[in-house]
């Protein structure tokens, strides 16, 4: 199965056309609009005997006893026994411009013994930036998908039942910093750099500046950011929302990413391999131990004992020798698939072209 995966995954490649022109706006990104991350330490109430154990956690004993302490309830530790609760971890993504009130979701994960978070409610909690400041209140029943149940002689276990999701379940209390595109120039990112990407990209946005402002307003900076400059009369965010609509043809470098957990090679449209002569053959070597039994002779003072008889034989596959080129992915994949190689025979056919030079592609190895 794994090969007819790399067999698939070649030929989808061989026979893809040419990389089709794409938007603007799915291949960059503007700098200064990012995600901010937000943490905060809570406890989880209301589970069925699948919470922490508090003699075993006791960060969890002094967080119910520091929560009770602040609603007037005095209880000393050593009358804690409950299993219905659980301190967990909760994170979550403020995503650029959110307002004040809006909702966001949560993850909520747990940090002690608990063996499942389902049916618990998250008691509020504060969600907290890198600079310290309060960016967010969280706090809700969670969503877990999975489940964990166990009996004396057998366990069932069904996704991950210590991690859950509440949706919309914090809301914003704090703004995140705002970055402004009214004054001065906005720069797109690409997220694969390359240098004639970024020369497209400009030369896109200046054609459709010059026919719409009659001004270039773009400049290519490098091969991973573009500058362009705020147009008369007219805010940033109409800006960006007309030029993400250009299409541009982006181009990528020849690579080929190999994965040798899996078996996985994926080989890019611009790879090309020089001539080049190949073979494979395996020695194969098999030692197989058979017991036999030895049997004193009659009326003698010997002693039955087992001995083993070892057998080894080798054999060896008889190796063809191939050419293998391509001036195009096609050929190339042709050129693979009639070698007739398993998954770890093209990856070190691969691996020993780079290593002869012929290879002109970067080679990924994960």
């Amino acid at each position: 199965m794994m090969r007819r995966l790399v067999v698939a995954v070649l030929l989808l490649l061989g026979c893809a056309p040419a990389l089709a022109s794409v938007r603007i706006k799915d291949i960059v990104s503007v700098r200064g609009l990012r995600e901010y991350q937000l943490v905060g330490y809570g406890l989880v109430v209301g589970l069925q005997g699948t919470g922490d154990t508090l003699r075993n956690t006791p960060f969890t004993e002094q967080s119910v006893a520091s929560m009770l302490s602040r609603m007037g309830v005095n209880v000393p530790n050593t009358q804690l026994r409950t299993r219905n609760l659980a301190a967990v971890m909760v994170t979550a993504s403020l995503p650029p411009f959110v307002g004040w009130g809006s909702s966001i979701d949560i993850t909520v994960s747990a940090m002690g013994d608990a063996s499942s978070l389902m049916g618990g409610t998250l008691i509020l909690t504060t969600l907290t930036g890198v600079d310290g400041n309060v960016y967010a209140l969280a706090q809700g029943p969670i969503a877990v998908s999975g489940f964990a149940v166990s009996g004396q002689n057998e366990s069932l276990t069904h996704g991950v039942a210590t991690v859950g999701r509440v949706p919309n379940g914090a809301t914003i209390e704090r703004e995140a910093p705002r970055p402004s595109g009214d004054s001065g120039a906005l720069v797109l990112e690409l997220r694969n750099p390359d240098f004639q990407t970024a020369v497209r990209v400009a030369d896109a946005i200046n054609a459709f500046t010059r026919e719409r402002y009659g001004q270039r307003l773009a400049r290519e900076r490098d091969n991973r950011s573009v500058a362009v400059r705020g147009a008369p009369n007219m805010g940033a965010t109409r800006l960006l929302a007309e030029i993400g609509e250009l299409r541009v043809d982006p181009t990528t470098p020849a690579r080929v990413v190999i994965d040798e957990r899996t078996g996985t090679v994926v080989i890019g449209q611009d790879v090309q391999i020089l001539p080049v002569a190949v073979t494979q053959g395996g020695l194969t070597v098999r030692i197989n131990e058979t017991p036999e039994v030895s049997q004193p002779g009659p009326f003698s003072n010997g002693q039955t004992t087992v001995t083993s008889q070892t057998r080894i034989t080798a054999t060896e596959q008889v190796g063809q020798v191939g050419t293998l080129e391509g001036a195009t992915l096609k050929t190339l994949v042709r050129g693979l698939n009639q070698i007739g190689l398993k998954p770890t025979g093209i990856i070190s056919i691969l691996q020993a072209i780079k290593t002869a030079g012929a290879l002109q592609a970067d080679l990924v190895i994960q």
